[in-house]
Parts: structure tokens; sequence; C-alpha cells
């Protein structure tokens, strides 16, 4: 799997491709804004996108959604207990920072659910605390974590949000992202990729 970032959205979200690099067959990752740059990449390197997975359904990783789908017909998930965030202006958080945003649209996922995608089984790792139905994808294969906004570098999600919770947060990464092997490659929603075992020893966060 190649791993891609292009940042994105008026609050620099990561949005991440991740790319089978033997058949071209491609999966977005928390598309906050669809631009030319990214776009153009897309078509000039041949992808096939296959779905978009959304770690959760604040709107600076969801508006870029409508923007894909014009170009591509295909599904979006997102965990369930985030499917009324995403229809709802105030709650994701649209309506303070733009003209407010939502997606009615997307399919619902739960704990431990694993999606086949692009040649590689995404599983559904439910870590809620920054919203209620907050949740990462781990590639077992590949090594790789989309963490959203669960798990940064040296840092956690925010937690004071409707619907957060830090107890929950915490509980999450210790027992869920923590038991991952140490050289899993970490892709959070924001700033800089790290690794699980750098985490264990170094986030302060999620120390004992």
């Amino acid at each position: 799997m190649r791993v891609e970032k292009f940042v994105t959205g008026i609050i620099s979200t990561n949005c991440y491709l991740a790319v089978n690099e033997d058949t071209k067959q491609a999966v977005v990752v928390d598309p906050a804004a669809a631009p030319a740059r990214l776009m153009d990449h897309i078509r000039e390197e041949g992808l096939k996108i296959e779905a978009i997975l959304l770690t959760h359904g604040h709107f600076d990783h969801i508006m870029g959604i409508d923007g894909f789908l014009k170009e591509y017909s295909v599904p979006v998930y997102v965990h369930e207990d985030d499917l009324k965030m995403m229809e709802d202006p105030q709650w994701n958080q649209s309506a303070i920072y733009t003209a407010g945003y939502t997606f009615a649209g997307a399919a619902p996922l739960r704990d431990g659910q694993t999606l086949s995608l692009a040649g590689y089984d995404f599983q559904v790792l439910h870590t809620p605390g920054h919203t209620p139905g907050g949740c990462c994808y781990y590639v077992k294969s590949e090594g790789v974590l989309f963490s959203g906004d669960t798990l940064f570098q040296r840092s956690v999600g925010r937690t004071d949000f409707e619907g957060s919770s830090t107890k929950d947060l915490i509980r999450g990464i210790r027992e869920k992202l923590m038991v991952l092997p140490d050289d899993t490659h970490v892709y959070p929603g924001h700033m800089g990729e790290t690794l699980i075992g750098y985490e264990k020893r170094e986030n302060p966060f999620i120390q004992e």
C-alpha cells in the first residue's frame, strides 16, 4: 500500500489516498475538500476510487464528499454513532466555520467490522471520545492505521465538543490502539505521522 497525504480544507486536515500500486485501486480517507490538485492527481495517476472512509463526522473531515461523488460514484462509510452528526450543521461544527454542510448518504459501520477495499482489509476500530462515532481504520497486512482525530503524534483528539468524552477517548486508545504492533504506521487527521511504539513511550496523554 502506498499512502499519499493531501492537506485540505480550512483547518488543514489530512486527506489520505490508500493506493494499491498493482491495481491502481484506491480508497479516500477523510476528504475535507476536493481541491483541483488532488482531483487532478487522481486522474493523472489513473487511480480507481473504491470508497470514501470517514474517521468521524466533524465538518473538517467530510466537506469534500460531494466533490468526490461528482467524479466517482462510490460508497461513503462512517461509524453508525456519527450518522446524526453528519446531518446536523451545528453538531458537526460546519455552521460555526461555514454556511453549514450536511451529508445524509453515508453507510453505517460498527466496531470490528471489516471492509475489503482496493485489495486490502480495513478493520473498523471504534474509538469514541472525540465524537461518539469516532473510529480508526487498521490494515493489518500493511501495518497501517488511519487514526483520524483519535490519536496524534504525542497528543490526542479534543474532548470539549458535544458528545465528547476524555475518559472514553483514552480508554479506547489504550485498549484498541496501544495493543497494535509497535511498528504500526499511524496516519492522523492533522499534523505528522507517527508509530504506535513511539506513542507508547512518548505520548503523555495515555501514560498510566
